[in-house]
């Protein structure tokens, strides 16, 4: 499932950038430019890393002609001078890539971009690891590029290991090593088959744990722990993927709910295959494995396992020469409740461990001494993430929302010291943060609602060192021509039936006494997500709202980042509490002087597509018109780690099931529907929505429908289509005129 997009009243957020942009002609933002290039927000940086020794920041921009291919750069610490190290036009081979990729980059939402998505530094600092069009290049500072593999099957999950010894890939379900920069490759794991394979993450992992590998090496390159995956229990869903110039058949291994998980082993061996060993994961072989972590020794290793119901965290200490285990220490969940997991983990020199854990009912950091946890930050509000560790000086550095649930700040913490926290980033904006390994340096991203990313580098107390990306909206910036008709955003809070507060965000257009607007309420809804933060979002909103509506989002129980009670409230009852507090938005919308409550609409993509279905059928003429993008109809057509997580095993909870589902009272929505759905969604497959439509059909229901061929969950490339086609859909049920995609829909 996707994952997407202080105050006691009201706060509202300045307009910043006005003054250094006032002097350019101010232009309509128009459906081509939000979609069109160079992109409005400035430069496209991604996967920032400083170099081992600390003199480059490394980095991925995107093409100023070409905002979804990616080339490789690096940025002097010390002058801030920046240069390209590879090209990814004049390197890369334009090969497709096999499904297995595709399918990798489309669990990381990135299924749409070109060029070098990732990249591995020699720990030594003077190679690159660059995967690019299904094989791997070694490029080196001076800008030279040496190709490592050339077959038609790709590699998968590169890397290098920890002593830059060793490049080892995945092909064709099989675990390959190599001597760095020799080319002379060695096949470590045997018997990978259609079901079989060895080093990569099953698909549950990919999509669902945020675990994006199968193999892990060991500090001093001694070891590799790899993952078998056998996914012969695994039900068959044949899933046609229908593009303009023809339809493939895809037959997936797809473990919907309350089927069969693949069985997942893991086994430890040498960097040339010998002294294999099996861990012992217990006896139970329907469980996951969620993590896995070697100690700061490599002399142990840890891994997280979880049962299948998601409501008990055992960590296994493993012997890697034997294979044998014992359970460290275990998390388990409160009633009506489940675990999350999280990256937020280390290994300390002196054999201890950090720890993040919801035992108190909020994420936070533990130092796991001596078998007992010691609480490193605790209070009602949580930890996202273990941005670094300083073993040194025995100081973290995480991010955290301590002081309100819409900005992210970071914040150190000594381990001698706990619960006294430095915040290090200014507050006001959203901050994210990656270290070096020795926690010497900061890189720090940050937004806000009313401007585009910035990225610095800076040291551990925060002060800024060299600006990455400044990215000042000033007369040569994309947005610069629109900026005079930014509108601010304001964020507030509204009360849920039982008392919790909610947080919601609005942007209005200028308001002209006496007259009312519609409203485009968006939202999504779903676990592990939160959309009312004080980040950037882009010029969509903005153009909404230019075309006359009031652009609103609620963030109700069942969300992320308020506490584990917050997030409880859907426990086996989806569609429950999200809808009675979308519906509290709507309350508050009509009470405003300046909403027509007859013209709310409302909008959703993935889990927000299932809201809207879930908010038509439960009334009757309170929305003027709902949008469902990529909904979800039948849970029981969603996967087993997902669904189960938050809705039990539907063979033990049927009845839950049938009440969270949108299909068995679809006949209860009479408001105007468009649905919209990719044709090769393998996500939230397009069964969902021809299920749908098949049963509104047959009871005589009408509603509109929009299909993209070849289009995966993300609709990706016809972005200006899909919004140009709601807002039409929209407008004609607010009485507002078609919108023209090049131009101004007011004129």
């Amino acid at each position: 499932m996707p994952k997407s997009w202080l105050l006691a009243g009201v706060m509202l957020v300045s307009i910043a950038g006005v003054a250094q942009a006032q002097d350019v002609a101010p232009q309509k933002l128009t459906l081509d430019r939000v979609y069109g290039e160079p992109a409005l927000a400035g430069p496209s940086l991604r996967g920032l890393r400083l170099s081992p020794d600390g003199t480059l920041v490394t980095l991925l921009k995107a093409r100023p002609d070409e905002q979804a291919r990616y080339d490789l750069w690096a940025i002097d610490t010390a002058t801030g001078a920046e240069r390209m190290l590879v090209d990814s036009k004049k390197v890369g081979t334009g090969a497709e890539l096999s499904e297995a990729e595709k399918m990798q980059r489309e669990r990381l939402r990135i299924g749409g971009d070109r060029g070098i998505v990732t990249y591995d530094w020699a720990p030594d600092g003077k190679t690159i690891l660059v995967p690019l069009d299904g094989d791997l290049y070694l490029a080196t500072l001076d800008g030279k590029v040496t190709r490592l593999t050339q077959t038609e099957a790709g590699e998968l999950n590169p890397t290098i290991s920890p002593n830059g010894t060793y490049v080892s890939f995945v092909r064709e379900g099989e675990l390959f090593v190599a001597p760095l920069g020799s080319g002379t490759e060695r096949q470590i794991t045997q018997g990978a088959s259609d079901t079989v394979s060895w080093g990569t993450a099953e698909f549950v992992a990919q999509e669902e744990m945020g675990r994006r590998t199968g193999y892990w090496w060991s500090p001093g390159d001694r070891y590799l722990a790899v993952q078998r995956t056998d996914e012969s229990p695994v039900g068959i869903v044949s899933r046609a993927a229908i593009g303009a110039a023809g339809t493939k058949v895809f037959d997936q291994r797809y473990p919907a709910a309350g089927t069969p998980n693949a069985l997942v082993d893991l086994y430890v061996m040498k960097a040339d295959g010998s002294g294999k060993v099996k861990v012992d994961m217990g006896p139970n072989p329907d469980i996951y494995l969620a993590r896995v972590h070697w100690s700061a020794t490599g002399d142990t290793l840890y891994v997280e396992r979880q049962n299948r119901e998601q409501t008990r965290l055992d960590m296994l200490e493993v012997d890697p020469e034997t294979g044998t285990s014992r359970v460290l220490f275990s998390e388990k969940s409160g009633a009506k409740s489940w675990i999350n997991l999280s990256d937020s983990f280390r290994a300390l020199k002196d054999g201890s461990l950090i720890w993040w854990s919801e035992r108190s009912g909020h994420g936070h950091l533990y130092h796991y001494v001596k078998g007992k946890f010691v609480a490193l930050t605790s209070g009602p509000w949580e930890v996202a993430g273990l941005v670094g560790v300083d073993q040194a000086k025995g100081r973290l550095y995480f991010t955290a929302n301590k002081d309100t649930p819409i900005e992210q700040q970071l914040y150190s913490v000594d381990i001698a010291r706990p619960n006294r926290l430095t915040q290090i980033t200014e507050s006001g904006w959203t901050n994210g943060a990656s270290m070096d390994g020795a926690a010497s340096k900061l890189i720090v991203s940050r937004s806000k609602t009313d401007h585009p990313t910035q990225v610095y580098l800076a040291d551990t107390t925060g002060k800024r060192i060299t600006w990455l990306l400044e990215n000042t909206i000033d007369a040569a910036h994309p947005y610069a021509p629109y900026i005079a008709d930014l509108r601010p955003t304001r964020f507030g809070t509204i009360t849920a039936d039982d008392g919790t507060v909610l947080y919601y965000k609005m942007i209005t257009p200028k308001l002209e006494p006496g007259k009312t607007y519609p409203v485009f309420m968006q939202h999504y809804g779903g676990p592990s997500a939160q959309n009312v933060v004080n980040r950037w979002s882009g010029g969509l909103p903005q153009y909404i709202v230019d075309q006359g509506y009031v652009y609103f989002e609620v963030d109700n129980r069942g969300t992320a980042n308020r506490g584990k009670k917050f997030e409880d409230a859907i426990w086996h009852a989806m569609g429950g509490v999200e809808v009675a507090d979308q519906l509290k938005g709507v309350d508050f919308l009509k009470r405003q002087p300046f909403v027509d409550p007859a013209k709310i609409t409302t909008f959703g993509w993935s889990y927000g597509g299932y809201m809207t279905l879930k908010l038509l059928e439960k009334t009757k003429g309170v929305f003027a018109a709902g949008i469902a993008v990529a909904p979800v109809t039948d849970w029981t057509l969603y996967d087993t780690h997902y669904t189960e997580r938050y809705m039990g095993d539907p063979r033990k909870v049927p009845d839950a099931y049938n009440a969270a589902g949108a299909l068995a009272e679809s006949d209860k929505i009479v408001d105007p529907l468009l649905l919209i759905h990719g044709l090769a969604d393998d996500n939230v497959v397009f069964d969902n929505t021809s299920q749908l439509m098949a049963k509104m059909q047959a009871a005589t229901q009408p509603f509109e429908v929009m299909l993209y061929p070849g289009k995966t969950h993300s609709i990706s490339g016809v972005g200006a289509h899909v919004y140009l086609t709601m807002l039409n859909f929209l407008n004609r049920h607010v009485g507002l005129p078609p919108v023209d995609p090049g131009g101004d829909a007011r004129k």
